[in-house]
């Protein structure tokens, strides 16, 4: 492993090949780590969006909050918290600009169910000891040019009346006027799709009964599977209801960052593959270089498979210290970035990274693997004839 060979040519080569496992585990560890970084700080993002569970109707856009589906939410150990939601699609009005977007009226125990408060960065949540207050999104508020507390103008929230025949344009709408009291952050897509407010308001808006509602949104308890959750409620509630977890609410965001996952591991396992030829030629060149010692120990008895294994050893060695060293400074790297964030997305982000034991493991079964892949090539050079020329 450490003696060097009278070719000084091979001793680079040898160095080459070492230096090009080291860096490229190292690199693919620390790819993994930020993915897994990225990952976790995108499902946050998710968590003052979407509800771990939300139920909706099949047919038609609201349905009635009954005693049967209470019960069966109060007797479900798994629940931690439920609340009611009145969703829809509306039409937004502030000083002669327009916006369409979702008002979704909740009731006071909602920032229990999602952790939408804590994403509001200018102004508060709703309170309820005042009436038509509302909350918006970020994008929402940059396209109206609307902060919080204008007095002067209120957001109008409109809805179109249902009917047939003649429509009155001068009273086609039902209107909600609202004072904005908290702008919130998150996604762009998030940020530009909801108007928060008091289920009441919104139910006086939709002209909606006292217990019709949108949907239901459900917090479980902390180490409850979801999927297991949505599966007994929907076998309780039947198939006029659609119980979906977080993760099928998001199905294509879920599917977007796991691909990206994969295929970043695909690249990077490529570029070890490329560092590893190196240790092929390493191993070649160190067999040329040793064939009258391999002469010697063959006219001594020693085997051919057993003269193979030499060599497969070696080359073993040589990647597995390798990824060893790699592994080291890519932990190093990485702890360093979830303490003092070297790296920075922007000015106050650091890039999201995270350890994870999984990724290590990923990381030595590929490197050992492709390493052993690789010595059993080099060695397959020998052979008795080669030996005996």
């Amino acid at each position: 492993m450490f003696t060097k060979t009278s070719n000084n040519a091979i001793n680079i080569i040898t160095i080459i090949a070492s230096f090009g496992v080291i860096v490229g585990s190292m690199a693919l560890f620390v790819i993994l780590s930020g993915f897994s970084g990225l990952r976790t700080f995108s499902y946050s993002l998710l968590d003052a969006s979407d509800p771990d569970i939300k139920i909706t109707s099949v047919k038609g856009k609201s349905f009635i909050f009954n005693d049967s589906i209470q019960t069966f939410l109060e007797n479900n150990s798994n629940i931690k918290e439920s609340t009611k939601i009145i969703e829809e699609r509306v039409f937004l009005e502030y000083n002669d600009k327009n916006e369409i977007a979702y008002i979704k009226g909740v009731e006071e125990n909602y920032p229990k169910i999602m952790q939408i408060d804590s994403v509001i960065s200018v102004g508060n949540w709703l309170q309820k000891e005042y009436e038509n207050t509302a909350v918006i999104g970020e994008g929402i508020s940059r396209k109206l040019s609307l902060g919080i507390l204008n007095f002067g103008e209120p957001l109008s929230i409109m809805i179109p009346k249902p009917g047939t025949g003649f429509i009155n344009p001068l009273n086609a709408f039902y209107t909600l006027n609202t004072q904005i009291v908290g702008v919130y952050s998150g996604t762009e897509e998030f940020t530009n799709k909801f108007v928060y407010v008091d289920i009441s308001a919104a139910r006086k808006l939709l002209k909606y009964k006292k217990n019709q509602v949108t949907g239901i949104e459900l917090k479980l308890i902390d180490n409850s599977n979801p999927d297991n959750v949505s599966n007994q409620l929907q076998n309780q509630l039947g198939n006029s209801y659609k119980v979906q977890t977080k993760e099928q609410l998001n199905e294509v965001f879920y599917k977007v960052i796991n691909t990206e996952n994969f295929v970043s591991y695909l690249i990077f396992t490529l570029i070890v593959i490329i560092a590893l030829f190196n240790v092929i030629g390493a191993i070649i060149m160190m067999i040329i270089d040793k064939k009258s010692n391999l002469k010697t120990l063959f006219s001594l008895g020693t085997s051919v498979r057993e003269i193979k294994k030499i060599f497969e050893l070696q080359g073993f060695l040589l990647t597995f210290l390798g990824m060893l060293i790699g592994l080291v400074l890519a932990i190093i790297l990485v702890i360093l970035q979830q303490q003092f964030g070297l790296f920075m997305i922007t000015q106050n982000l650091p890039y999201p990274v995270e350890f994870r034991l999984s990724n290590l493991l990923i990381v030595i079964l590929t490197i050992t693997i492709l390493g052993y892949i690789a010595s059993k090539i080099a060695s397959s050079r020998i052979s008795k004839e080669f030996i005996e020329r």
